[in-house]
């Protein structure tokens, strides 16, 4: 496990003192779930997190309670976790990410462009000609630095000199690692920020100063490059059973987990969208 931290290697001996045992030995009354813990709007320890919420809801028409075993989403995360069979649905995942067996897609997400409302930055386009002036803020992945599909979109175009990475795995020891790159548009070290819309919808809703979120636009001319994706639970590859259970249930419950997105201020992306 390559965690940086002592709060990682913290979470790490918690997992190999509490949750050592295999799915073969789960309690079935128990929805054993892989989480962050500090991962928020996804997932905290404290249960806050959208996914904290989904897994109750499923947990309850499962007639099941939530355990979790707490891991950082980072590198090792689905080896360390589903693989080693210490828990068994991890709640958000893209559909068909490899690692995992997905369930049907509950919601459709993209990336999106986040300003101050007062800076009244109305882009929404990756060819508006503003973007070459403009400072923007983009996530980057991982320990090398693996950009974003808006950041190789605006290199692509030749725009790099006026953009700044933020590193969403960021320092682990403060909240939330990801939301800096909010924060860096709430203070205005950048103008704009590229971000994922679950990420930047939450932080509009709870951020200090009023924010712009809109999708991002254009982005057909930059194929293969895909900016909008669907999101579904994953679970291990020959559980079957349990995709299907839990496939069942986003089914049916669609209307209270569409509520439960809205609250969290996830923007929703149409079907169609690339």
């Amino acid at each position: 496990m390559r965690l940086k931290n002592p709060l990682c290697a913290t979470c790490a001996a918690l997992v190999l003192t509490l949750g050592g045992h295999n799915a073969a030995g789960a309690d079935p009354n128990v929805l054993r779930i892989c989480a962050d813990p500090n991962n928020l709007p996804f997932s905290d320890a404290s249960g806050n997190g959208l996914e904290n919420k989904l897994a109750e809801l499923v947990a309850r028409e499962m007639g099941r309670t939530v355990s979790y075993v707490w891991w950082a989403q980072r590198r090792g995360f689905i080896r360390n976790t589903l693989k080693a069979g210490l828990c068994d649905v991890v709640m958000g995942v893209p559909t068909q990410y490899d690692p995992v067996a997905t369930t049907r897609p509950y919601y459709r997400s993209s990336y999106v462009f986040v300003s101050r409302e007062d800076r009244n930055i109305d882009v929404a386009s990756l060819k508006d000609p503003r973007l070459r002036k403009l400072k923007i803020g983009v996530p980057l992945f991982g320990d090398d630095g693996m950009s974003a599909p808006p950041a190789h979109a605006l290199g692509d175009q030749g725009i790099v000199g006026n953009v700044i990475g933020y590193s969403i795995y960021g320092d682990y020891r403060d909240a939330a690692p990801p939301a800096r790159l909010i924060e860096a548009v709430e203070r205005g070290d950048v103008e704009l920020a590229a971000a994922w819309g679950p990420l930047a919808g939450y932080a509009a809703l709870n951020s200090p100063v009023p924010l712009r979120v809109v999708s991002i636009e254009n982005t057909e001319d930059f194929a293969p490059l895909q900016f909008s994706f669907d999101i579904s639970m994953g679970v291990r590859k020959g559980d079957a059973a349990l995709r299907q259970r839990l496939d069942d249930i986003i089914a049916h419950k669609g209307a209270e987990i569409d509520a439960l997105l809205k609250r969290y201020g996830v923007p929703i992306a149409s079907k169609g969208a690339r």
